[in-house]
């Protein structure tokens, strides 16, 4: 069975698992129906359009 002969320091550990700081915010684009900013490949909050058709009817 495979035992570590050694303990992993505090430092290699966490050199190991820094990769957090990697993570980027989504990417937005501007919707082409109302101009606000959304996720790409997704349907717009503000007006409910994807691919220049209205999926949903947003109230307001």
């Amino acid at each position: 069975m495979a035992v570590p002969k050694r303990k992993t320091s505090k430092a290699r550990r966490d050199k190991r698992r820094n990769n957090l700081w990697k993570l980027d915010a989504p990417t937005l684009v501007k919707c082409p129906q109302c101009g606000e900013y959304k996720r790409a490949h997704r349907l717009c909050g503000s007006c409910g359009y994807y691919g220049g058709k209205q999926i949903v009817k947003v109230e307001g």
